[in-house]
């Protein structure tokens, strides 16, 4: 299997505060939900439809100290 980065930009809205969760020798790992939204018009009905997702976003080291 290849190795590979795979980058993901999402823009929603915070679900919660994140949750810090400190360890012993010094780490950090923060957790929280984000909801993106989709809105379109719908074919059939012609009706406008707005669909959400929520995203359980991970984060450690200094990124974690950033959440």
């Amino acid at each position: 299997m290849a190795g590979g980065l795979n980058k993901v930009m999402l823009i929603g809205n915070l679900g919660k505060d994140p949750e810090l969760k400190h360890f012993e020798g010094g780490g950090v790992l923060a957790r929280f939900p984000i909801a993106t939204s989709e809105t379109y018009m719908s074919r059939k009905t012609n009706e406008k439809v707005t669909t959400t997702e929520w995203h359980n976003i991970v984060m450690r080291r200094g990124l974690a100290e950033v959440a």
